[in-house]
């Protein structure tokens, strides 16, 4: 059978033992992303530079936005991640040994 080792620390000490835990997870933790992000932060998810192809793909109903005035347009994060998504090519599967025939 296994020994039990009790350690005992003084409150003090524990509850600063606690705060460096706390904070060890929040860095490991991924930070959680705005739902609604603006236009500069929907042109640099998408790797564009035009503002003409961001309306582009707002008019073709290729991303989800929001538009609470006439110059505030806020993009949803989710429906570009899901557009990007849409053009994603799988690897196939080819035979590394298999000749090509001429």
């Amino acid at each position: 059978m296994d020994k039990i080792e009790i350690i005992c620390l003084q409150s003090e000490a524990f509850y600063n033992l606690l705060d460096t835990v706390i904070e060890q997870v929040k860095r490991a933790q991924p930070a959680v992303r705005d739902k609604w992000i603006s236009g500069p932060e929907a042109m640099q998810m998408l790797r564009i530079k035009s503002k003409t192809t961001l309306q582009k793909l707002r008019d073709e109903g290729r991303i989800r936005f929001s538009q609470a005035d006439k110059k505030n347009i806020l993009y949803d994060s989710q429906s570009i991640y899901d557009y990007l998504e849409d053009f994603v090519y799988e690897p196939f599967d080819a035979p590394l040994n298999k000749k090509r025939k001429p």
